[in-house]
């Protein structure tokens, strides 16, 4: 992605929406904008899928404006030759040098890429532009045995969709965990209340960095027989916000309401002991005096922007650097969700049966125990599994 000012070449163009939401597309060097760029990301308004696949688009454009490709032009072999010029491996000459200076796709790159450009190409091909192309790129697959288990009613699934432009998968026995007793080290040395709250929610809560940088104040509901009625025992709802000052918003997007100054709906996580210590430790000893007037749970607390909203790009930074100090090497968030799963697999609503929309989803109790609410327990599922709430 380019970062700065972008003169005399294509470029991404934000746009402020009203409720602070926000769209992204790509305009021409005199800021026109590119016409069919622009219809397809306009099919992802609203998700953060946009912002990804702009940017990823943005660059292929570049390219073929240096290769002088009009896109009723554009061949399999020429999205192979960029794909290989992007970092994929890819067999034959690929042409004069791309991205210099740039460090190569990564592999989640070069696979969102490649849904990037097969998506880019068959919505041109259903609007009547390059149909070779987009037959090409529609090719279908047998689904494999891990494809049946994941999907629903994946025992009747006769083909799948697959992407020629594509990295070739890797089979990967275990997720990328964190090393043995990074909690703990972690805790060690992190040198703020605040800190220490981030490392408990992620590593009891199985929190995504977006979700737990977007919370409200209202939305922790850390006692039991809270007033929505939804969980008996602490809880935390997490709510998709798309307009919330630091940009962080949940990834998922289940309904929620807030009725007489009471969150409900969202998708609910129960609250373990250590999450709800950790939370008063950092409220009553750093949080801003009187309120910052924004609502949300993880503030600035030094420099400039004291007491503004925490970004989650500030709090992967402070993960990093923390593993560097404890001499963990570096720290994802997400590998604290893997964590998670491993000690108790049902708790992030990955069991058989499971329903999209709002649900709990069960915590540890800091020590790899469960944490079980008061209610009765449905035969066969464990481990406080996501379900359907009312």
């Amino acid at each position: 992605m380019a970062r700065g000012l972008v003169v005399g070449d294509l470029r991404v163009q934000v746009l402020e929406r009203a409720g602070a939401c926000r769209s992204f597309t790509v305009v021409w060097p005199g800021g026109a904008v590119h016409e069919a760029a622009d219809g397809f990301l306009r099919t992802y308004e609203g998700s953060g899928t946009q912002r990804t696949y702009a940017f990823l688009l943005v660059d292929h454009l570049r390219w073929l404006e240096r290769e002088a490709l009009a896109l009723d032009r554009v061949g399999l072999r020429d999205l192979q030759r960029y794909m290989g010029l992007a970092g994929a491996k890819v067999a034959g000459p690929h042409g004069e040098p791309w991205r210099n200076g740039k460090r190569p796709y990564g592999r989640s790159a070069l696979q969102a890429a490649a849904a990037c450009l097969k998506g880019f190409y068959v919505h041109q091909a259903s609007l009547g532009v390059n149909r070779e192309l987009g037959e090409q790129l529609s090719r279908t697959r047998l689904p494999t045995r891990a494809d049946r288990r994941r999907a629903f009613l994946g025992h009747v699934s006769r083909e799948l969709p697959a992407n020629p432009l594509a990295p070739p998968p890797v089979r990967r026995r275990h997720p990328k965990m964190l090393p043995e007793g990074a909690r703990d080290r972690l805790l060690a040395v992190a040198s703020t209340a605040r800190d220490r709250l981030v490392v408990t929610w992620l590593s009891d809560g199985g929190f995504r960095i977006g979700e737990l940088c977007g919370l409200h104040l209202a939305d922790l509901h850390l006692r039991e027989d809270a007033s929505c009625g939804e969980c008996r025992v602490a809880h935390v709802h997490v709510c998709h916000r798309a307009g919330n000052p630091n940009r962080a918003a949940a990834k998922t997007k289940p309904e929620w309401s807030m009725e007489g100054g009471v969150i409900r709906g969202g998708l609910i996580k129960r609250a373990s002991p250590a999450m709800v210590h950790t939370y008063f430790e950092y409220l009553t000893g750093e949080y801003p005096r009187p309120g910052p007037g924004h609502g949300m749970l993880l503030v600035q607390l030094a420099g400039p922007g004291s007491g503004q909203p925490w970004a989650a790009d500030a709090a992967r930074g402070m993960l990093r650097r923390a593993g560097q100090r404890a001499g963990l090497g570096r720290i994802r968030p997400h590998a604290f969700r893997h964590i998670l799963h491993d000690r108790c697999p049902g708790r992030l609503g990955r069991e058989p049966g499971h329903r999209p929309g709002r649900g709990r989803v069960g915590v540890g109790d800091g020590r790899g125990g469960d944490l079980r609410p008061r209610r009765r327990a449905r035969s066969g599922v464990r481990c406080g599994a996501a379900t359907r709430v009312g």
